[in-house]
């Protein structure tokens, strides 16, 4: 009786173990986008997926499409037509279309981090042209382009330090903050390329309400303590190259006025001089440059509102926590900002200087 009993008992827990597989399904019949176009209608969203399909010796990429009132009518209905489970999980790119991002997309990345169906690691992007013919331009590309949205914000692939790279936690982190804000990349179809960079949108309470160049986002991404290696800057009598930067802020508050100090170091290298200038002169050309760039940039962004540079975290212990929900109206505007570029030339290039 002791045996018989023991024999029901682990038979009932091999069915309990087996119960947890229920719902899997086969990854044959399973569609693994790895970039997401949303955009706006009359009565909901539009969302396009980009759908990598292995051949023998290639990969094509497939282009869907769905129109419903929330992001999860259109997976459904997908999911149906395709006759396959839509998994989003491996999403890397979320493009958005541009009124899309000028009306809000508070409740598009609150819907991301409530339902955990796309990762929130995932990079958004904006696109300035209509999604319809961006996507249409990317499915009728070379197999060899099949990514290509993907690979213009991968490290090892197409990114520069001029390019933001801003995922949805970030972009949902900054919707509920009083004192920081996001730029998140603009994209738009190019003319002798797909895909063409066009600088950063300036994101305030998940809202866009303006932009900043490439050139601009190159020192949004070291204000934010991102290497800028890489990066050449072009001048009138030489062409350098960064090779390595870093940040050191100042912060106090007088008179209920938030004063900034901030000082960025850059070490360059020469690449190539048109006449005799002497490194006295491109290094000052270089620093005026940058200043008055990065001054142009702060001018723009203070006059939206908007702390995409995140300047509001290094005063949240000098403002009284019940007023930090006025940074951007009452502080920001009138904050006080001294930036002073300092720059190393490394070197000469990588050519040997004969020794004197």
């Amino acid at each position: 009786m002791h045996k018989k009993f023991m024999w029901v008992f682990l038979l009932f827990l091999s069915f309990i173990s087996l119960s947890g597989c229920w719902d899997n399904k086969d990854i044959n019949h399973r569609v693994m986008p790895v970039v997401l176009g949303i955009g706006s209608t009359e009565d909901g969203y539009k969302v396009f997926m980009e759908i990598p399909v292995p051949k023998e010796d290639s990969m094509e990429i497939r282009i869907v499409s769905g129109v419903g009132e929330t992001i999860n009518q259109v997976m459904d209905d997908l999911s149906k037509n395709i006759e396959s489970s839509v998994d989003l999980l491996h999403v890397k790119v979320i493009v958005i279309s541009s009124d899309l991002a000028e009306a809000g997309v508070k409740d598009l990345f609150a819907g991301f981090m409530r339902s955990r169906d796309v990762s929130p690691k995932a990079l958004v992007a904006i696109s300035e042209d209509s999604l319809d013919d961006l996507f249409s331009v990317l499915e009728q590309s070379k197999a060899s382009n099949s990514t290509i949205l993907l690979d213009c914000f991968e490290k090892n692939a197409g990114w520069g330090p001029q390019i933001a790279l801003t995922r949805i936690w970030q972009v949902y982190r900054s919707i509920h903050s009083y004192t920081l804000d996001v730029a998140i990349p603009l994209i738009k179809m190019g003319g002798t390329t797909l895909i063409e960079q066009s600088g950063s949108a300036v994101i305030k309470n998940g809202r866009m309400v303006g932009k900043i160049s490439s050139d601009e986002t190159l020192l949004y991404n070291a204000f934010q303590g991102e290497s800028t290696h890489g990066k050449i800057e072009v001048l009138k009598e030489a062409s350098v190259i960064i090779v390595a930067n870093s940040m050191h802020h100042e912060s106090y508050m007088n008179h209920d006025v938030p004063h900034l100090k901030s000082n960025i170091h850059m070490k360059v290298m020469l690449l190539e001089t048109r006449g005799d200038p002497s490194l006295s002169k491109i290094k000052k050309d270089l620093e005026a440059l940058l200043t008055e760039r990065f001054e142009r940039m702060f001018s723009t962004v203070q006059s939206t509102q908007a702390d995409i540079l995140g300047i509001g975290q290094l005063f949240r212990m000098e403002i009284p926590r019940k007023n930090l929900k006025d940074w951007r109206s009452r502080y920001y505007p009138n904050m006080k900002m001294d930036m002073n570029v300092h720059v190393e030339i490394q070197n000469n290039g990588n050519l040997k200087t004969p020794a004197n």
